[in-house]
Order: C-alpha cells, then structure tokens, then sequence
C-alpha cells in the first residue's frame, strides 16, 4: 500500500510538473496559432471599443467567440482605457496579444509589443464637413426615407437582410430612400467594412494618379523586386490582383493573411517579400497582401509621411463628408488596405455614391475622368470576377459548388458592381438604376447568406 501511495505521488508530481513545463513554454513560445489569435482578439476588442465605442465584454463575445475558430473561446481580454491597450490571450494568460489606440487613428495590433513606436502613428481630426446636421445626406444627416410599403417590406424582411444585420441602407438617385439597423446599431455606429476597404485603398491610389504621381505602367515598384522577375510587375497589375505573387489567403489558420495581419508589425515589409508563384498579368489571385503594397506605393507616392497619413482626409474623407471614417495603420504606419476601415452605414453609403458618379463630388472631379469605370472593367486575368480596380463584378459566393455563378437564379442588373468584404460586408452599385445598396453585418460565410437577394427585392420594389 505504501508503495502504491508512494507511485501516486510520484505520478502527480510528474503530472504537474508536464503541466508547468506545457504552461511555461506556451507562455515564454506560445505557438504561431495563439499568437494570430490574441492579437486578432486584441485587435477587434481595441478597434470597436475605442473607434465604436461599444462594450467589451459584449465584442469578445459576439464578435470575436461566437463566430469564429474554435481556439477563440478560449481568448480572455483586458482594456486599459488610460493607456490606450487591450491585451488578449489564451485563458487570459497565453499568446500575449495586444492591441493599442492612437489618436483619430483607430487601432493597430502591435505583435512586437513595442507600443511607443505603434503609438507614433497619429492623425489629424477629421474636418468640421458638415455645417449643418439638418442638411439633406449626403451633404448632412438629415433623412427623408421613402414611404413605399414595398420598399419597407424588402427591409423589414429578416430572411433578405440575413442574420447579423448591423445595417442596410439604399441610396436611390443620390438620397437614401430607406436604412434599417441591427439590434445595439445606429446611424451614428462606426462599422468595420473588411475588404470592402481595399476599394477605396484603389480609390487612394486614383488621387494620386489624377496628380501624376503615380501610373498604371509604373514597374520595378520595390526597390527588392529589380533584381528578380518581380520587377515586371506593373501598378495596374497590382490593381487587378494579377501580380502573380505567392499568397495564401487562407482564413483559419497561421497562413500568409493572418500571418500578415496579426503577427506582422510592417505588413507592406511582409507582401513584398513574397516570391513569383506564377506570370505578372497572367495569373489572377485574390490577396490581402496586394492590398498592404498597394498602401504602401500611394503612402510613398505623397512623399512626406505626415502628409501621407493626413492623405485619406484630405483627398477623399473630408471632401466626401465622411467624418466619422478611421482608416487604420499598422504598427509601422502602413494603411491596412486590406482590411481596416471604420465608418458609419451612411458614410459607408457615401463612398458608394461616389463611385456611382464616377469619382465626383459636389462638382468636383476627385478621381480622374473614367477611372471609375475602368476599375469595373473585368480584369483580363480573373475569368470576368474582378475589376481591375478592387472591385468585385459579382456577388458573394455561397454554399454551392465550386466554379457556379454566384448570382445564378437571382435577376440582378447587368452592370452591378460590388465591394465585399468578410463576415457579410456588401455595397451593391448599380449605375443604371441610380442605385447603391450597402449591407453591413457580422454574418459569416459558412452561414451561407447572400446579398444578392435583397438587391434584386430592392431593385424591383424602386421601379
């Protein structure tokens, strides 16, 4: 018996001493995985707290545990409103994720941890735009939404809005004609459009084409890429994501997009250093990666950094009306043109319409002449499923086969265009119906919603 006692000791004493030495390592070296799991944690809890304004406690739930992979219910998250921080990790202990707010900058994940050279990135407020809150949208906030009991059932059906729905708002010869809000969600709620921000990246990189500090020709665009066949990459094949380099744009695991994301402090430094996987303009590939060097060349392209990061503002923002648009950097000062910009439902709407007619504003030629139809040109590489300017020529997939029409079954004008972005963010731009339909949600894609619906009920409803 005392041999049996004395066994038993031995064996939890061993026990504890594998789960120490697990603890240890998982806090000294925690895998690549908790990392891009803390930090993204970090991230959402920091951008919605500090840019939204919302609660905590409610965003690692909903938005970051519910929806996602499994190892994310697991995230534990702490704010520190004085400093700025939120840091996130495994139980609260692993990972080391952080997360860190600058001024009118949002926030930016900072995976080195050096927060003093993430904190440098400030920006200038937005402009007074708006003089008069009671002025008609787009020029105020004022709304005169239609009374058409079709239009109001299109909206007031959950089955065509789709689970998620933070807000829907449509936009009819330049007026918003009807908007509905999710549950906690408001006109006046800043909301992450994803992807959706790579299209008006492509709209930066117009201003500066209109400026003649940038063209569609331009090659040899990093100084790394001369030496190698990258060099024969053109801007305009960038644009297209046709560029032919490597990226793995795979969610769900430590890949190119989340490595880039979450556990990279210069994520234009980590795109570029990515190989040829195939022919520049030959070989079209869907990456975020494109999205941070397109950042970066425009960034460039104004010249002193100060001036670049005051850029979005001054050339498109500030004009538009978007006061409340945060674009974020990453922890070097690079836009993520990938993923991270935060603006209201209507502001959202606003860049919609601007698109719509033709990158002018208020008589103001902001994008040149014709640039915006050449974005919606179908991009010779992509099998007629982007532009050539960041922009989608369909709707989103869904849960059906590979290679099917994602609009097939769904009468939708010819010439709609879109802007999609993760978890169910759609703006729908249909020129030849004076027509913008923005979407806005957390509604993953396994979920199997589609937009598309609810664009083809509103089109119909607004004949």
């Amino acid at each position: 018996m005392r041999v049996l006692r004395t066994s038993a000791k031995w064996l939890a004493a061993a026990v504890l001493l594998v789960i120490t030495g697990i603890g240890l390592w998982l806090y000294v070296a925690p895998p690549a995985l908790i990392q891009v799991g803390s930090n993204y944690a970090a991230k959402i809890v920091c951008s919605n707290v500090f840019v939204a304004g919302r609660n905590a406690a409610e965003v690692l739930k909903v938005d970051v545990q519910a929806p996602g992979h499994p190892l994310l219910r697991l995230m534990s998250v702490s704010v520190d409103p004085e400093a700025g921080t939120v840091k996130a990790g495994l139980f609260g202990l692993f990972g080391g994720g952080l997360a860190v707010a600058r001024d009118n900058g949002g926030c930016a994940t900072v995976p080195d941890g050096d927060l003093e050279a993430a904190r440098a990135f400030a920006q200038e407020p937005p402009a007074e735009v708006v003089a008069d809150p009671e002025a008609l949208w787009p020029q105020g906030e004022h709304v005169q939404p239609s009374q058409d009991p079709a239009l109001a059932a299109v909206l007031d059906d959950a089955g065509l809005t789709g689970p998620g729905m933070r807000a829907v708002v449509v936009v009819k010869d330049g007026r918003i004609v009807g908007e509905r809000y999710g549950d906690g969600f408001s006109a006046s709620t800043p909301l992450l459009g994803w992807s959706m921000t790579k299209t008006v990246n492509a709209a930066l990189v117009g201003t500066l084409i209109r400026d003649g500090k940038m063209s569609l020709e331009a090659k040899g665009l990093f100084e790394s890429w001369k030496a190698d066949r990258r060099a024969q990459i053109s801007l305009a094949d960038l644009m297209a994501m046709s560029s032919g380099l490597a990226f793995n744009e795979d969610y769900g695991d430590v890949t190119d997009v989340t490595r880039m994301l979450y556990l990279e402090p210069d994520m234009a430094s980590f795109a570029a250093d990515k190989p040829l996987s195939g022919e520049p303009g030959k070989v079209w590939s869907y990456s975020s990666g494109t999205a941070a060097l397109l950042s970066k060349l425009w960034q460039d392209a104004v010249g002193d950094p100060d001036r670049a990061l005051a850029w979005p503002r001054a050339a498109l923002f500030d004009p538009l009306g978007m006061a409340s648009a945060i674009f974020e950097t990453d922890a070097r000062g690079t836009f993520a043109g990938s993923s991270y910009l935060y603006a209201t439902a209507r502001d959202w709407a606003r860049f919609g319409q601007f698109l719509l007619d033709d990158g002018a504003w208020n008589g103001r030629q902001l994008l040149p002449s014709g640039f915006v139809a050449w974005m919606h040109e179908a991009a010779p590489a992509s099998n007629d499923e982007y532009g050539r300017g960041q922009v989608w020529l369909h709707g989103p997939t869904g849960p059906g086969p590979v290679g099917a029409d994602p609009d097939g079954g769904i009468d939708l004008p010819n010439d709609a265009y879109w802007m999609l972005g993760h978890d169910g963010q759609s703006t729908a731009i249909i020129p030849s119906h004076r027509l913008v339909v923005l979407r806005l949600g957390l509604t993953p894609s396994k979920i199997g919603y589609k937009p598309q619906a609810l664009v083809a009920a509103l089109v119909a409803a607004l004949e």
